[in-house]
This record gives structure tokens, C-alpha cells and sequence, in this order.
């Protein structure tokens, strides 16, 4: 059975798959072999979780991350800033994306047929080979809603076609960008009560920085909501975690968030404060181990809140792996 079908049909145990992956990836994936080795970690020693070394996220600017040998189908780009490089993953097999971002969205919001599915992403739409795009169009085609559909800089249209879509009871989810989301608050202030704002973070200079907890104030405020939705995905994972409310997040089955200890970052913890660390084994034909720039809380249920980035947003153990 393949790796798609072990992963999205049926029950599973997942220390079981996340140590065949490393087993895999610690062989098949050059980079991810030499930073084991520079580690002096021996794959053959490793039988827990706890004991994975997990790759910087780094290293998806300054290498190719591929378990297996082939042809990328397709590479996702992060944004960048001018004068830094973008991360960039490597997609050997779009199905495997697909499969996972849908399955983890229906586990969280039910099926995308019959709802208006929004995307509110000028930054992402801006650019070309944006993950976070491919999902949303993929989410508005399934769909099938006359309304469905990405907004540039059409905010009076959007002011108006969700006014329509209140008035006829519509569950509408409007994915946005939280800068977009927030200039959209200040523009366009409206009561929803039949959708649901899915705020995917960034703001990246574009304004003054707030914390979770204000966006959220402020967009509950204009749009007389109760509570605001969010999503945990970056360019480096096929997966994505989802915050019903209060910006606590939880996985689809396939993924884990841990944490590690800010001064020994291979110290792995299931649950605390610190950096993230998260395994997403959907991450197959890449790397499935990622040390993140992230810092949170996560809770012994395994649900996480994201609490910042780390200083610098770079981990120690990059400079080990240059070449």
C-alpha cells in the first residue's frame, strides 16, 4: 500500500510511520543524511520520536530538500524580501498535497461543496508558486459556488456579495491574509453571522505588528463575531493545522507539533513552551522533521498556540550543514 493511502485511509500509528519515514529520509535525503551525520546521530539507534533530530527550516532556502531521486512537478516559493532568498519545496507528487490539505480541512469545516469559500490574498495572488494560493483555489473549484472566488483589491465588491450571502443564510468561509483581513475590518465594517473569518497570519511590515489576540479583537469587533478562525501552514509542510477559535490549534492525524528547548534545541518535549518543532508526514518526498522559526505553547492534548517568532528567526544547528 502506498504512502498516500497509509496516511488518508484508515487508522494508522503514527510513531510507527514517523520512524519508518526517518528511516527513510535518514538514507534517501542527502541533505537531511548530512545533518544527521554532522549531528553524529546514528539513524539505526534511533527508536523513539523523541530521538529524531528535526531539520532547520532553514535549510529549504539554502538546499534542495528531496528524499528519493526525481523531477520536482512542482515548487512551492514562500515570499521574500528583497535581498533574502525564498524557501522553496520541492514537489514530487501534487496528489499527495491535495489529498492532505483536503482531508485535514474536511476533518475541521466539513466539506467545501455547497459553501462560499473567499480568498482574500493579494500578497499570495501577487506572486506565482504560492502553496497557500493552490489550496484556496483548489477549496473555491470544489466548491462549486456561483460566489466563490479570490478578491484583489475589490473590496466594495466583496463588502456587497457577502451582504447578498448574509441575506440568504449562506455559509460562507472567507480565508484571509491578516493584513487584507484588517484593512477590510476598517473599510468595511458589517455584521456576519453565516461566515466564518479564517485569518492565515501575515502581516510582514505592512502595518503595525499586533498580537493574535488584537487582530482577533479587532476583527470580531467590526464584523460582530463571536470568535475568529485560523491557519497553521507554511510553504515547508504539506499540512496545515486549524483554529476553530482563540487561536488554539489542533493537527489532522498525520501531523504533531512538539516543542524544544530554546537554549538546546535538540532537547524535544510533547508538550510546553518553546520552539516548534513539528512532524508532518505527508512531507514524505521532503523532509517530514522540521525545526521551525516558531515559538508556542504546546498543550499535553497536543493542541498548540503560536506565541511569537524566535530572535533572529534562524536555529542553531544550520551552520552545521553549509555546503
Amino acid at each position: 500500500m502506498n504512502w498516500e493511502k497509509r496516511l488518508f485511509n484508515g487508522s494508522f500509528s503514527f510513531e510507527q510511520l514517523a520512524l519508518e519515514a526517518f528511516q527513510y529520509q535518514a538514507t534517501q535525503n542527502s541533505v537531511y543524511a548530512a545533518y544527521l551525520h554532522a549531528l553524529h546521530c546514528k539513524p539505526e539507534e534511533v527508536n523513539s520520536i523523541q530521538q529524531i533530530p528535526f531539520l532547520p527550516i532553514g535549510f529549504f532556502k539554502s538546499h534542495a530538500v528531496k528524499s528519493g531521486t526525481y523531477s520536482p512537478a512542482l515548487v512551492f516559493e514562500s515570499s521574500s524580501t528583497t535581498g533574502t532568498t525564498p524557501s522553496q519545496h520541492l514537489v514530487r507528487n501534487p496528489s499527495l498535497y491535495q489529498s492532505s490539505f483536503l482531508h485535514g480541512f474536511e476533518q475541521f469545516w466539513g466539506s467545501p461543496q455547497n459553501t462560499c469559500i473567499i480568498g482574500l490574498l493579494p500578497s499570495y495572488l501577487e506572486r506565482k508558486n504560492s502553496s497557500l494560493v493552490y489550496m484556496v483555489k483548489e477549496l473555491i473549484e470544489r466548491s462549486g459556488h456561483p460566489n466563490s472566488g479570490f478578491y484583489l483589491n475589490e473590496m466594495e465588491l466583496l463588502s456587497k456579495t457577502l451582504t447578498q450571502l448574509e441575506l440568504k443564510q449562506q455559509r460562507t468561509l472567507l480565508i484571509g491574509v491578516t493584513f487584507a483581513l484588517l484593512h477590510f475590518a476598517s473599510t468595511h465594517p458589517q455584521p456576519l453571522q453565516h461566515t466564518t473569518l479564517i485569518e492565515t497570519g501575515g502581516m510582514k511590515g505592512r502595518a503595525e505588528e499586533l498580537t493574535r489576540e488584537e487582530v482577533h479583537a479587532r476583527l470580531k469587533n467590526a464584523f460582530h463575531l463571536s470568535a475568529v478562525a485560523s491557519e497553521y501552514g507554511m510553504t515547508e509542510l504539506f499540512s496545515q493545522a486549524w483554529s476553530t477559535a482563540n487561536g488554539i490549534f489542533n493537527c489532522p492525524p498525520w501531523m504533531r507539533v512538539l516543542v524544544r528547548e530554546e537554549e538546546d534545541p535538540l532537547s524535544v518535549k510533547n508538550f510546553g513552551n518553546g520552539g516548534l518543532n513539528i512532524i508532518d508526514l505527508a512531507n514524505i518526498d521532503s523532509c517530514c522533521f522540521i525545526a521551525t522559526d516558531d515559538v508556542g505553547r504546546v498543550h499535553p492534548n497536543g493542541h498548540f498556540e503560536m506565541l511569537g517568532r524566535l530572535d533572529g528567526a534562524s536555529i542553531r544547528g544550520c551552520s552545521l550543514l553549509t555546503a
